[in-house]
């Protein structure tokens, strides 16, 4: 059985023996009714990992003694996808397969053809459910670094984003270069900057938008023969990318 991964506070990953409770360990002991001798790992959420032994199960929280600490190191190139605001739950599929998958950063993009805006009190609780959605799919999916899932960006702030990458990408159903064929750019030292990816939303990237990513230093790239949703493009690209620079 997969050993079952658990968000900790950094602190009581550097003590030896210590009480798992809160809410996280709330759920392991009573979701998951991990009890004395199974093994659980918990981390920060920022690389940091502690393996760990339950020692004794109670109601609601765990006293575990870590048998092993080590660092997970941040994979290069940095994957940053900017997510064109899909409409209903789907966001928040987008957010889960691009965890899974491995996506570094997540921003929510409002782009003018967005069905879906998020204004006021909606846009602070779809930001918590994308933030939410990211937590859990990146512990179903053993990952230490969680990714990071941005507040709202303005068409400025991504062609912002895209100027400061060493690739940047939109993707566009009537590019003529596929994404499988975009060479990638190296540092000095062989190292890959981040790399940028533009999903558009339903209605798809504006003339107006796309001369703007252009501007920026951005390329239109072809994802495949067929076109996907907006929920479903970015979790693709990521998969190309991931295999192209070597991090799968």
């Amino acid at each position: 059985m997969t050993v079952p991964v658990f968000l900790a506070e950094p602190g009581d990953l550097a003590r030896r023996e210590f009480v798992f409770g809160g809410p996280e360990g709330r759920h392991a002991a009573a979701v998951r009714r991990l009890r004395t001798g199974e093994r659980l790992d918990l981390t920060d959420g920022a690389g940091a990992v502690a393996e760990c032994v339950v020692l004794d199960a109670g109601k609601d929280s765990l006293r575990v003694e870590v048998l092993r600490r080590y660092e997970v190191v941040p994979p290069r190139p940095r994957l940053v996808v900017v997510q064109g605001l899909p409409k209903g739950d789907r966001g928040e599929l987008a957010v889960e397969m691009m965890t899974e998958a491995g996506v570094d950063v997540i921003v929510p993009w409002s782009a003018a053809r967005c069905v879906t805006q998020w204004k006021g009190e909606r846009a602070a609780k779809s930001l918590a459910r994308w933030r939410s959605t990211a937590r859990e799919a990146g512990k179903q999916s053993r990952r230490f670094l969680l990714p990071e899932v941005t507040e709202p960006a303005t068409t400025s702030r991504v062609a912002a984003l895209l100027a400061e990458a060493a690739l940047g990408v939109v993707l566009h159903e009537e590019a003529a270069t596929p994404l499988s064929t975009l060479p990638l750019p190296a540092g000095d030292d062989g190292d890959i900057g981040d790399v940028v990816v533009v999903v558009g939303p339903e209605g798809g990237v504006t003339e107006e938008e796309i001369a703007a990513f252009r501007e920026a230093g951005a390329v239109a790239a072809l994802l495949g023969p067929t076109v996907l949703r907006t929920s479903t493009a970015g979790v693709a690209a990521a998969a190309v990318l991931q295999a192209r620079t070597g991090r799968w």
